[in-house]
């Protein structure tokens, strides 16, 4: 027996009243149709509502703005100086501001500054947390002296020297290898110095003298000094300096420049 024709297969199925069967109600050529509730729509406007009213708030209204900045951590600056160098612009929105550029500016314009934290302080304040860089040693600068921090860098000149900041003198040559370190470089290796010595001494100390990388010696109270040398080993340095103190305490010359075999003379 013959099978259905080309034509009967490609025949799409009838329904009762003669028309191509579409399937089942609410589908049509294979596609979903989609029903979306109410309940959804609601939540979708309530949702654009909130996210634009919020972006109102903060951008757009009077709430959310600069009002006030405040300023911590000062000692030598005073708040009007950091306020008038950090250039906050009051009135803008607080989530706006750019706290990145007011930290650089900050930085820029006072050397004194050694790190700030720019902090929004909702909902109207900018909060600027300053530390300062502290002189460990000053450079004389004809009647006035420019303050050198731990990390030796020069920050700031002031018009008087600072209580208890030992001076330092660079009086290094013309030789070759001053030109090779350079007095950045010996300027660093006095800090270092500096920082390598017994609390004690530390205290004491009028004058850092630094005539080469290898040739650098404290002057202390009562006349007294101290030949160090380079600024390497200055742990070892320190113990030898300290035993030396103790065993010749009338001593007026110490010399720890090899620290191996220290030397105390004068008294």
């Amino acid at each position: 027996m013959a099978g259905p024709t080309t034509a009967e297969r490609g025949a799409r199925p009838r329904s009762e009243s003669g028309r191509p069967d579409e399937g089942p109600p609410g589908r049509r050529f294979g596609l979903p149709r989609l029903r979306v509730s109410s309940r959804v729509l609601i939540v979708f406007f309530a949702a654009a509502l909130l996210v634009a009213g919020g972006i109102w708030a903060l951008y757009g209204s009077s709430w959310l703005r600069i009002e006030k900045v405040n300023t911590s951590g000062t000692d030598a600056l005073t708040r009007a100086e950091v306020v008038a160098a950090a250039d906050v612009p009051v009135g803008a929105p607080l989530i706006s501001v750019d706290t990145d550029g007011i930290e650089a500016r900050l930085r820029r314009k006072l050397p004194r500054i050694d790190s700030v934290e720019v902090v929004r302080s909702w909902p109207n304040d900018i909060g600027l947390k300053v530390i300062e860089r502290k002189p460990v040693l000053l450079l004389k600068n004809g009647a006035k002296f420019i303050e050198v921090d731990a990390g030796g860098v020069r920050f700031a000149t002031v018009e008087k020297a600072p209580k208890d900041v030992p001076l330092l003198e660079l009086a290094v040559d013309r030789s070759a290898a001053t030109r090779r370190f350079g007095t950045e470089r010996l300027t660093r290796e006095a800090v270092r110095v500096h920082a390598e010595l017994p609390e004690k001494v530390a205290g004491n100390i009028r004058v850092v003298r630094v005539r080469s990388y290898d040739s650098i010696s404290l002057e202390l109270t009562g006349g007294r000094t101290v030949m160090w040398g380079s600024g390497e080993d200055g742990t070892a340095k320190a113990r030898a300096l300290t035993a030396l103190m103790k065993a010749v305490p009338t001593a007026g010359h110490f010399d720890v420049s090899a620290p191996t075999a220290p030397a105390a003379s004068g008294s």
